[in-house]
């Protein structure tokens, strides 16, 4: 893996070229800790399946996979775009500041768990404990979610089409105004996930539904 983490990155980058140099492997086979940490503005297409912590940390990569991965997909990435074709196991996209991470299949447990911003979509189901600790960044959840959606999170927004287990009691469904519907349509054109916006509903933490009905002059709590 090694030799082809470097191979990856000797690749040239025009950085006046319209599209990223594509790199296409087939056959991989679950390994762990697969393409960390690869900062390199390339576009892999992966076929196979792979471990825990497959793109953790990723960085301007482009990557568009198809097969299922492990545990923690995604963690603590900064940019670029991460899209899976498959499952994915606990702790997608955990302490993620930014980028885009896309499942198409479900995912597990504390799927965002502490993250910082960027954006999770999941067309499936997540597991408990969504969103947990997260302090920025959007949610959206194409199917249902376990227990405890929500939990001590803060200033993160969460879609849900389907239903939830139970919710977080820091958290509460908020109206989807017309200004919700039109960012969630962008957010969702983005990943490459077909649907319509307004059939989700909002989760946001209680302070910040607080902090938006304010009156005029009132003091706005801080949620963060």
């Amino acid at each position: 893996m090694d030799e082809l983490m470097n191979k990856i990155r000797e690749i040239d980058v025009d950085e006046e070229a319209e599209k990223l140099p594509e790199v296409t492997i087939d056959g991989i086979h679950g390994q762990a800790n697969a393409f960390m940490h690869l900062a390199h503005p390339v576009r892999l297409a992966l076929n196979g399946a792979l471990g825990d912590y497959a793109f953790a940390f990723n960085e301007l990569t482009d990557v568009q996979m198809t097969g299922n991965v492990g545990h923690g997909v995604g963690e603590g990435m900064k940019s670029g775009a991460v899209r899976i074709r498959g499952n994915a196991g606990e702790g997608a996209g955990c302490s993620m500041t930014g980028g885009t991470l896309a499942i198409y299949g479900s995912a597990g447990d504390r799927c965002g768990a502490a993250m910082r911003g960027g954006g999770i979509f999941v067309r499936g189901d997540v597991g408990k404990e969504t969103g947990i600790g997260a302090l920025g960044g959007t949610i959206v959840i194409g199917g249902d979610a376990g227990k405890n959606l929500g939990d001590a999170a803060s200033n993160v927004t969460i879609f849900i089409r389907g239903q939830a287990e139970s919710l977080a009691s820091g958290v509460t469904e908020a109206p989807l105004r017309q200004r919700e519907q039109v960012r969630l349509g962008l957010l969702l054109i983005n990943a490459s996930i077909r649907g319509d916006a307004k059939d989700f509903r909002r989760i946001v933490p209680r302070a910040m539904l607080e902090a938006e009905t304010a009156k005029p002059g009132e003091l706005n709590p801080n949620w963060r």
